[in-house]
């Protein structure tokens, strides 16, 4: 199709020598820009048109070796789209639809042929011609982005049946560890209670006969068993909880008496250290609803975690009610603090900040990843107040009446 700059290219199939004058005579007086070619028949026609390019074909309706609504078809059924427009000498209203139908873009009387009605009949054929080829270049885009669109989500299904897999693969390796870490732990723990049992039968039998080396070596025996047993115990309950084979006892408590026996449980604890050990109770009704034993291993994990972390100074726990059915517990100390990037890492079971074999503070990493566990198996929360080297504040807000049949998805988001 030429540019508005360039003169339109058209082709006249025509036969007689007159009508083709009169075509170009009103072509002349039309106004409209163009070059012309001329041929006397259809095959002709057909074959210029199948090597050069045109914006517009006059074709007679009564050629030597085809008429026009033959020739019309075969152009159209030859992939030739651009606008042909008949000229017909005695043409009927029948003649024009047959045309129409046929493919014919224009139909005009030559008994009618004028420069304004060539004119108007080019303009439209071709304005038509373009529209049309909008839409067909517009579809084929539009195909051409469909079948992308297709490829790239049977490439999206593809990616996510192996990402389904490889989740349904992680969640039986996950629940096959977790079981075989709830049978280990539950098999060790058998033989460490010997242990322990009989280094305290010994020590009973032979004080005051045996050494103090002797005494002392037995000691160490049951120190590191029962050191060994709490490990196992964690590693026991992460694994109880992640194949849900944990459930909350729920029971009527006294939140305040669990506290205080708690406190003094672990006294012993922070006097090693030299440390305060405060406990405040604000709560006009301390009777709650809740696992005493699970609670209490909830306290217990974060004051001796921050007895741990604390070398001079107090560690504090408080509760009071924030509303009529939520109670929160802070536990604070003046230990070492957690740095700012840390903090979101610190209930990761297994996670230390320290990590090398040095370190100070020994222990599995799973106190914390617990505590978060059973916090929100209790439907709470838990949240960190830190600075590093002023101490830290971990607040739990726990429901007065815990549901019992609450479940918890296993994804420790934030052990110290």
């Amino acid at each position: 199709m030429s540019s508005s700059n360039e003169p339109l290219k058209l082709l006249v199939v025509d036969d007689d020598d007159v009508d083709r004058m009169a075509l170009r005579r009103a072509l002349k007086h039309s106004g409209i820009h163009f070059e012309l070619q001329e041929v006397e028949s259809a095959k002709s026609g057909t074959q210029l048109l199948t090597t050069s390019v045109f914006d517009c074909v006059f074709l007679d309706y009564q050629l030597p070796d085809c008429d026009g609504l033959t020739l019309v078809q075969n152009l159209r059924s030859a992939g030739i789209g651009i606008p042909l427009i008949a000229l017909t000498g005695q043409g009927s209203e029948e003649t024009a639809v047959g045309l129409m139908k046929a493919g014919a873009s224009d139909y005009l009387p030559k008994a009618k042929l004028s420069s304004e009605t060539l004119t108007r009949s080019i303009q439209s054929a071709i304005r038509i011609y373009k529209a049309e080829r909008e839409v067909e270049l517009t579809n084929q885009r539009l195909r051409e982005t469909n079948e992308l669109l297709l490829q790239k989500n049977q490439e999206l299904e593809h990616q996510r049946e192996q990402i389904q897999r490889k989740n349904l693969q992680l969640v039986e390796v996950s629940q096959l560890k977790s079981e075989f870490l709830a049978t280990m732990s539950h098999e060790l723990r058998t033989p460490l209670n010997a242990i322990i049992g009989f280094s305290q039968i010994l020590m009973r039998q032979l004080k005051g006969t045996a050494s103090d080396r002797q005494l002392d070596m037995i000691r160490r025996v049951l120190t590191n068993g029962q050191h060994l047993l709490e490990l196992i115990s964690d590693i026991l309950d992460l694994s109880k909880i992640e194949a849900g084979r944990l459930d909350l006892r729920v029971e009527p408590l006294n939140l305040s008496e669990l506290l205080s026996t708690t406190v003094e449980g672990l006294q012993s604890l922070a006097d090693q250290k030299q440390l305060s050990l405060e406990i405040e109770v604000d709560l006009c009704d301390p009777k709650v609803a809740n696992d005493s034993n699970r609670l209490r291993q909830v306290i217990t994990n974060l004051l001796s975690n921050a007895i741990k972390f604390t070398d001079s100074g107090l560690v504090k726990i408080t509760a009071k009610a924030v509303s009529a059915d939520q109670i929160e517990i802070t536990v604070a100390d003046s230990g070492i603090g957690i740095a700012a990037e840390n903090i979101s890492h610190i209930f990761n079971a297994f996670h230390q900040v320290d990590q090398t074999i040095s370190r100070k503070h020994q222990g599995t990493g799973l106190g914390l990843a617990i505590t978060h566990l059973l916090i929100e198996m209790m439907q709470g929360t838990i949240s960190v107040d830190s600075t590093l080297g002023e101490g830290s504040q971990f607040h739990v807000r726990i429901p007065r009446h815990v549901q019992p049949s609450h479940t918890v998805s296993v994804a420790p988001q934030l052990s110290r």
